[in-house]
């Protein structure tokens, strides 16, 4: 399951309406405009910024440029990608889904980079490795940060508590701190507590055992690699689960209801947590967070960007490198769970509080060392593609029964097939 921000999101549109912002279904505005370049507009989508930030940086920079502002629903990718190579009507500033970078990198020409506007100046403030994967081979800076996804493990500390395990976050990370040391902390919770599953299903954690590594789908040569050993270990970990009995084989459908009762851990981003809140409010102060085991992965976050037909390239950057900086950062965390990928931000009082939910625990110190220590890894345009056969293979294993030796060949046979049709060799 790709756990979403659901209720998150459409209460962000609800948001968007409130602030007087633009909401678009699949429209936006123009980008014609006085020659001056006064006129400005952004493009994102619900929930990718704050915006109470976005609408101050209207008023504060009301005296040298009027902002637009249109909040995208729909495929903001296909919308921005259909925008861009029309040539017409396109943003000066425009959101990219983390997700969706990697698939910009080859057509950068159609974005200005941002290191000749200043970002190479301040980037220090922004966590490396979220950097990078916005840069072309040959140094260009795409993207700006906005945020990131660190993930942890969420646990329900009540029924750790009756299956007298330990409920200490520090002590529960001890516990599980490698993969097989949190399968067999979920062996001993199933057998003390009946009736409970330690993870949602197997693509969850074939999804984060792949994001803990250095290496994916594809290498810097544009080789698939999908059939190697890392790759393989993180299927091998996702399939441990299930054969013991452990995965709950939840769908999106019914994570709601599973995860106020029969779930005792989640993994999941920073930003999962509000999920969690929203989906089990009855559970509130139940909930604890710890070290994931194995080590942080990444899950979401997403840049802006200023295309090549931006009529005011220095305006626009003063723009968002204002509405990004580490302060209005830590904002978007306290107005919409949006976790800053400036490090600086994590000090501050908007992010250092404790959280009533998770039992009064300050969740950044969890959060924090984690955004910090997430690997650097390639990711290739066709990543996402080539990724696939494994995510539908381990739902066949999951619901269909499928022997999981067959599920894998299967899955490296059709991703191969895929990367050679994207191009990958």
């Amino acid at each position: 399951m790709d756990l979403s921000r659901r209720g998150f999101l459409q209460a962000a549109a609800l948001t968007a309406a409130a602030s007087g912002l633009t909401v678009a279904c699949g429209g936006g505005s123009g980008s014609g405009g006085t020659k001056n370049g006064k006129n400005l507009t952004l493009w994102y989508w619900g929930g990718a910024l704050s915006d109470k930030v976005v609408a101050e940086a209207r008023t504060h920079f009301a005296g040298e440029a009027k902002l637009t502002v249109a909040s995208i629903g729909g495929d903001f990718k296909q919308k921005l990608t259909t925008t861009l190579a029309a040539g017409s009507s396109v943003p000066d500033i425009t959101g990219i889904k983390g997700e969706d970078m990697a698939s910009f990198l080859p057509n950068a020409a159609r974005f200005l980079d941002l290191n000749d506007l200043g970002f190479k100046q301040i980037s220090s403030q922004y966590l490396g490795w979220k950097t990078k994967l916005a840069q072309t081979s040959d140094g260009k800076q795409i993207g700006f940060p906005i945020d990131i996804g660190p993930t942890a493990l969420f646990y329900r500390a009540d029924q750790f508590e009756k299956a007298g395990l330990p409920t200490d976050p520090d002590k529960v990370a001890a516990a599980a701190k490698t993969w097989d040391d949190y399968f067999a902390l979920g062996t001993e919770l199933k057998k003390k507590v009946p009736g409970t599953y330690l993870v949602n299903n197997i693509s969850s954690v074939f999804t984060m055992a792949v994001g803990q590594g250095t290496k994916r789908f594809i290498d810097k040569n544009n080789h698939f690699i999908g059939d190697q050993d890392h790759i393989r270990a993180a299927w091998t970990t996702a399939i441990r689960p299930y054969t013991l009995g452990l995965d709950a084989k939840i769908n999106d459908n019914s994570w709601n209801a599973a995860i106020g009762k029969s779930l005792t851990t989640e993994l999941g981003a920073a930003w999962h947590a509000l999920d969690i809140e929203q989906a089990a409010p009855a559970t509130k102060g139940t909930w604890r967070v710890c070290a994931m085991p194995g080590g942080p992965a990444n899950q979401g976050g997403s840049y802006l960007a200023l295309p090549r037909q931006c009529r005011n390239p220095e305006e626009a950057f003063k723009i968002i490198s204002w509405i990004l900086s580490p302060a209005n950062d830590a904002r978007g965390f306290t107005d919409a769970a949006i976790f800053p990928a400036a490090p600086a931000a994590y000090s501050m009082p908007a992010m250092t509080g404790p959280d009533a939910f998770f039992g009064g625990q300050k969740i950044i110190e969890v959060f924090g060392p984690a955004a910090q220590a997430i690997p650097d890894s390639y990711e290739a345009p066709a990543d996402a593609a080539v990724m696939a056969p494994y995510m539908t293979e381990l739902t066949n294993v999951e619901a269909k029964g499928k022997k999981p030796d067959d599920a894998w060949k299967d899955a490296v046979s059709q991703a191969r097939q895929i990367a050679q049709r994207q191009g990958v060799s």
